[in-house]
């Protein structure tokens, strides 16, 4: 999966592109909103982080352009401008989530996680397959060769 951040603060940047490769993202950045519009025009991104408040060319701009240009990558937007009619009009110009600085990065990543099921239209996987082995993560049985497999708790793990 990949994921363009556009930020022109350095220490936010920083922290999000961290956070997400350290959680598998392959991560493009950009610190203005012009230069991000033309990664856009060649790659294709499965979300993007965008700050409101850019130089050159603001978030809100941005996303007008991208769903001008019938562009449909779920759009994150991050802003310091945290009141309801800020939010509404993110939402309004195209965003599809607003999350207000300051921020978790573990919310963060919650929300480009739904960001990217609902854009993919699937559900989190609920059985784990390897070889002959399979394990429903929901019921947590394990399958070897068409046998199930009693697991129990492990000694001092009660």
């Amino acid at each position: 999966m990949r994921i363009l951040v556009v930020e022109d603060d350095e220490k936010i940047g920083w922290f999000v592109e961290n956070g997400l490769k350290q959680s598998g993202f392959a991560v493009d950045t950009a610190g203005d909103g012009e230069v991000a519009l033309s990664l856009c025009a060649v790659v294709t991104y499965d979300v993007i982080v965008l700050d409101i408040m850019l130089p050159k060319l603001d978030g809100l701009s941005v996303i007008r352009r991208l769903r001008h240009d019938k562009s449909r990558v779920p759009v994150l937007l991050l802003s310091a401008m945290a009141s309801v009619e800020n939010r509404v009009a993110g939402l309004q110009a195209g965003a599809d989530d607003y999350l207000s600085k300051p921020f978790a990065f573990s919310e963060l990543l919650a929300r480009v996680q739904a960001l990217i099921r609902r854009a993919h239209q699937t559900a989190e996987p609920t059985t784990l397959v390897a070889g002959d082995v399979s394990m429903n993560l929901l019921t947590r049985e394990v399958i070897r060769a068409g046998q199930r497999i009693d697991l129990h708790a492990r000694p001092g793990t009660d």
